[in-house]
């Protein structure tokens, strides 16, 4: 069986076989490391993108450079991205520069995070997590 993933690096759509862990999967446009899941910052298209191809959940965390619970859950957020390659793809959208996507998901709060699988809202959670409860939250959506 096969699954979608979006590179964060080139933003091409990979065909990859869904496996239970992987040692090697590089990007067929690219070539760097699909296993490379450090979180990365998107605006509404980036983010449209892997909304609409990712198989695996699509985490984004919803901040602001000028809160303090966001800046402290930054390492916790990362720390989880780079725990599950391939199991979650985990993204950052800055509410400060994407006002209009904090109005589009109706964000009262930061930092909010919403677990959004195959386009469709699965899940939300606002406040900061260290990086086991987020895992655990994470998991749930798998």
């Amino acid at each position: 069986m096969n699954m979608n993933v979006v590179c964060p690096h080139c933003l091409k759509v990979n065909r990859i076989p869904k496996k239970e862990s992987y040692a090697k999967a590089n990007c067929g446009g690219c070539k760097n490391s699909l296993l490379d899941s450090k979180p990365v910052s998107v605006d509404g298209d980036k983010l449209g993108t892997f909304l609409a191809n990712s198989d695996i959940p699509v985490v984004v965390d919803f901040w602001a450079p000028w809160c303090g619970p966001c800046i402290q859950m930054a390492p916790a957020f990362e720390e989880a991205a780079l725990a599950m390659p391939l199991k979650a793809q985990f993204v950052k959208v800055n509410t400060e520069e994407q006002q209009t996507l904090g109005g589009q998901y109706r964000i009262e709060s930061i930092p909010t995070m919403i677990v959004f699988k195959n386009g469709k809202e699965l899940e939300r959670i606002s406040g900061a997590l260290d990086a086991g409860r987020l895992q655990s939250w994470v998991r749930k959506s798998l």
